[in-house]
């Protein structure tokens, strides 16, 4: 036997070596990042008529483009200037080409890692949502910390993917532009703008036409005949051969909005009970709006029936913009300023949270237009309704202090990570409700294990969870590269922003560090890690096809479980030198290929990860006990856990061996003692404790207590024949 199971460990160990060279070959070399993209993407790409890219200005990482010998215009990295990690955790590397004006003139999409777009969202859709770059006035949007409104973001499903980019581009080829001195921008921002408050004043009521007039309530008229020029001048054609329906003149959407920072604005438009309903309603720090509009064309769509989300008008403030979802959102059937028209729909808006929103300044409602061109495609044209609060309601203050480049990173990185952390919301509650629940079994798992069936199909389905929810849908697999970026940022200048820009990651962590002081590294490893359900769901599938079974003999066993710590110590070292290579050789770990790309790999790596689960469907959890870095790195600081929650028997280990044969992973000793570095709480041993059937010490204490009750019994009866 021992011979046999030193056969098939030979072979593994083998086909692992291989398919680990060829996986690791390809390391990257430390080269100028920003020469090699210009290798690869031809000047006519950024700017049609070029012909060349001349070499790399002293100023700093920007290269000039170049027609004929001249100076077209320029070209740079967004990951030059700004942070730009994506939802792999690894940076979204865009070649931004820029004008002497301060124009994007165009962008290519060159290095990313984003596993949602190379495994399900074409990447062409990305690069057409880049494309819409075209043209942004940057300068612009330096000076009025804003100018043009961002493309509409169409690529639904890359939510996080879509905020880096268009984050990194705009603030990117800011800082460029001011590194370049276009436009009289220097690297040191001057913010001139005044600090703008809201004065409440007086309660009044208004009528409409005095709102009207003053500016309280501001107005989008759109006919046929203008929506209809629009997109002619789009140069669609498909779009032009369809028309609005009806007369020229017919009102395609008469749209009016305002904003109810004031009291007397939003008293007069609500009514007074319906006033009384929205001081109510509305939070500490949130800002409200109503919209109000008539003609064929709603501004609300259909979109919060689908999802929540408004996906037709936008607030656009700045550099910032959000759209309205449904929880923030009143249908109203009427206004009732004295003198208002009638409408079609009238709806009252609350900003969503985290949204970053000043009513004292000036903001623009951004309305969608939509045309369906086809069964499943549609085009879009934006118009702006601009809105500022009449003078009388707005206090201005002196001019704040000019702030440096480092604080306007700091700033931007900090909005970004909380609008990622609001488009996950629903995800955040899912996953905390689940820990908390598991939480919560942890703390009962004694009452629990005495139900075998009920313990084993709350396993069973808290394991389907982990895999197809916190793994497939989520994408929250935890990796070793992710403890290797933890301690390259504790030794170069740690900053949680960096770590909060992917919220179910984070959450995760913070878990795996309150579960390590509770109960080790089983309550992440045999719980909540994805790829470990994986394993243990197709070995459960095994073995209801009677797949054979392979028990390690103690010694190989405790000997091959080293690997994985010297595997995690090596990478670790390796990472201080040049965490790139570390990532590289960390494809050690299947979860990429299995669990975040959903096997869509080229054929080397998905033969790795085959090899690993066919050898757990002999040896249950196979790559867990031998292999898994991330679990070494969890189980050296699962030494500090403070409590030992697995209760054990004197007799446990001599002479009975149930639970140390049961144990999925071995991690029971032949004298019976749990060992905590391997052991994954998956609560086997406490169920055969506990089990009146199964464990030689409850049966042999409960026979004991039969026999003494008997005896007892019988004594007694003695004693009543004797009396009688």
């Amino acid at each position: 036997m021992r011979l046999k199971i030193s056969v098939v460990m030979s072979f593994f160990a083998k086909v692992l070596f291989m398919i680990l060279i060829g996986l690791t070959c390809p390391l990257l070399a430390g080269a100028d990042e920003l020469g090699k993209y210009l290798g690869e993407v031809p000047a006519t790409a950024l700017f049609p008529l070029a012909d060349s890219y001349g070499p790399q200005m002293d100023e700093g990482p920007i290269a000039p483009v170049l027609q004929e010998g001249k100076i077209v215009g320029y070209a740079f990295l967004n990951t030059d200037f700004v942070g730009a990690i994506g939802y792999s955790g690894k940076p979204i590397v865009v070649l931004i080409g820029m004008d002497g004006q301060g124009r994007i003139s165009g962008a290519r999409l060159v290095k990313h890692s984003e596993p949602i777009v190379l495994a399900g969202i074409p990447e062409k859709k990305i690069a057409d949502f880049i494309d819409g770059y075209r043209n942004i006035d940057i300068l612009k949007l330096a000076r009025e910390k804003g100018g043009e409104p961002p493309p509409v973001d169409i690529v639904s499903g890359a939510t996080v993917t879509v905020m880096v980019i268009d984050d990194t581009i705009k603030r990117a080829s800011v800082r460029a532009a001011r590194v370049l001195g276009l436009g009289g921008l220097s690297t040191e921002i001057k913010v001139a703008k005044a600090i703008k408050t809201v004065i409440p004043g007086e309660m009044q009521e208004l009528d409409w036409t005095t709102l009207l007039g003053d500016g309280s309530v501001r107005r989008l008229l759109l006919t046929n005949a203008r929506v209809n020029r629009s997109f002619e001048e789009q140069g669609n054609v498909r779009a032009i051969a369809r028309p609005e329906k009806g007369a020229d003149e017919d009102i395609f959407i008469d749209m009016y909005v305002a904003s109810l920072a004031v009291p007397t604005i939003a008293r007069s438009l609500l009514g007074k009970w319906e006033y009384r309903n929205y001081l109510k309603r509305i939070k500490q720090g949130e800002q409200a709006f109503i919209i109000m509009g008539k003609g064929h064309y709603s501004f609300r769509g259909s979109g919060y029936v689908r999802g929540g989300i408004f996906d037709r008008i936008q607030v656009v403030q700045g550099e910032e913009g959000f759209r309205f979802n449904d929880h923030g959102y009143k249908n109203l059937g009427e206004v009732l300023a004295e003198g208002a028209p009638d409408f079609r729909e009238v709806a009252l808006f609350y900003t969503p949270p985290g949204a970053i929103f000043n009513p004292a300044d000036g903001w623009q409602l951004q309305l969608l237009v939509q045309r369906a061109i086809g069964a499943l495609e549609k085009v879009f044209i934006a118009y702006d309704l601009n809105y500022q609060l009449p003078g009388q309601y707005v206090k201005v203050e002196k001019p704040a202090i000019s702030l440096s480049m480092e604080e306007e990173e700091a700033r931007a990185v900090n909005a970004l990570w909380m609008k990622m952390w609001q488009a996950k919301t629903v995800d955040i509650i899912i996953l905390l409700t689940a820990i908390f629940l598991l939480t919560i079994l942890f703390f009962v798992q004694n009452q629990v294990v005495k139900y075998r069936v009920l313990t084993d199909r709350i396993r069973l389905g808290f394991l389907i969870f982990t895999l197809f929810y916190i793994g497939y849908y989520a994408q929250a697999q935890l990796s070793v590269v992710n403890v290797f970026v933890f301690v390259s940022a504790m030794l170069s200048g740690f900053r949680w922003e960096f770590f909060l820009m992917e919220p179910m990651i984070f959450i995760l962590w913070c878990s795996v560090a309150v579960s390590l002081l509770f109960w080790g590294r089983g309550a992440y490893c045999g719980w909540l890690c994805p790829f470990g359900a994986l394993q243990e769901l197709t070995n459960k599938i095994a073995r209801f096809f009677k797949v054979p079974q392979i028990t390690m003999p103690w010694w190989l066993h405790e000997r091959l479980w080293p690997l994985k710590y010297m595997i995690f110590l090596g990478l670790l070292g390796l990472s201080v030198y040049s965490l790139n290579m570390a990532e590289h050789l960390a494809e050690v770990e299947p979860f990429k290929t299995a669990i975040v790309l959903k096997f869509m790999r080229s054929w080397p790596y998905v033969l790795f990860v085959a090899v690993l689960l066919g050898a757990g469907l002999f040896i249950e959890r196979f790559y867990c006990r031998y292999l898994c870095p991330l679990g070494a790195a969890l189980a050296i600081p699962g030494k500090l856990a403070m409590f030992n929650w697995l209760k054990r028997y004197r007799n446990c280990g001599d002479p009975c061996h149930i639970c140390a044969q049961d144990c999925m992973v071995q991690a029971i000793d032949p004298k019976g003692n749990i060992n905590p570095n391997e052991c994954l709480h998956c609560m086997g041993c406490q169920q055969t404790y506990f089990d009146e059937h199964v464990c030689p010490v409850v049966i042999h204490k409960l026979t004991k207590i039969r026999k003494d009750t008997l005896h007892k019994t019988r004594k007694l009866n003695q004693t009543r024949e004797i009396g009688d």
